[in-house]
């Protein structure tokens, strides 16, 4: 904590130590709507827990996640180290499918998220409706990257939480750095070089795709047209935020927001 003029500061990390994987990090901390802030413990998002090592696991643990909504497509599951400690469960929600006809050729990228929405609202209310009807305890999110299925999700619940559209974009862009020593420790290509040579292609940036996005985007009205209830929205709500009642002291986030 430090100090600056008569308002105390208080630094914190979002970004979480989980040995095994390398994009995580809490939701909680952001200034949302009605001055509210977004829980702490609440909602995590990751790449694949597939990776984690017995004390990535007990991170997680301690960290009270009790729910993990994979968000993966059949198929993508790796062999896991099997040390997922009792008191976890695992609910299998996948955005994707396969065989979807006419699948989008932009996965992978910012440029999958919005036409995403536009065709599949009832996956991405189906995924928050896992958030919102999931026990006491916290929620990790997650894909295989942790980038765009789980940036989707997250964009989604910080929108309608109503955090601020600049820290939504902030927290998407995250993930690029974040991945970077996960693609060397692989021995393979940075693979944000890919997908900045797509949007380069399609001549926008990661910033344009996102705040257009959310420029347009009412997230209770999407979600409601696309079937959460007034109850389940209430609940998505009630598990991200919470009072603000650190009066004179702010909550700073480094690691995004």
């Amino acid at each position: 904590m430090f100090w600056a003029g008569k308002a105390r500061i208080r630094l914190v990390t979002r970004d979480l130590a989980w040995d095994g994987c390398h994009n995580v990090r809490d939701l909680g901390g952001l200034p949302a709507a009605g001055g509210r802030l977004t829980r702490w413990g609440a909602v995590v998002r990751s790449d694949t827990p597939d990776r984690l090592t017995e004390a990535g696991w007990a991170a997680l643990q301690a960290h009270g996640v009790r729910t993990i909504v994979d968000l993966r497509t059949p198929g993508e599951h790796q062999v896991g180290t099997g040390h997922r400690p009792p008191g976890v469960s695992v609910v299998s929600v996948p955005l994707d499918q396969p065989d979807d006809p006419g699948r989008l050729p932009y996965g992978g990228t910012p440029l999958y998220l919005q036409p995403f929405m536009e065709r599949r609202p009832d996956r991405c209310a189906r995924a928050l409706r896992a958030i919102a009807q999931a026990p006491p305890g916290g929620v990790l999110v997650h894909c295989v990257a942790g980038r765009d299925r789980t940036g989707l999700v997250t964009l989604l619940l910080l929108a309608l939480a109503g955090v601020a559209e600049h820290d939504i974009l902030a927290d998407y862009a995250l993930s690029a750095d974040r991945l970077r020593p996960l693609y060397a420790k692989l021995g393979q290509a940075d693979d944000d070089l890919r997908v900045q040579a797509r949007l380069t292609g399609a001549g926008t940036t990661t910033s344009e795709v996102i705040l257009s996005l959310l420029a347009g985007l009412d997230a209770e009205d999407y979600l409601r047209v696309a079937g959460l209830t007034t109850a389940e929205l209430a609940a998505l709500r009630e598990r991200l935020t919470v009072a603000n009642e650190d009066g004179g002291e702010q909550a700073r986030t480094s690691g995004g927001g």
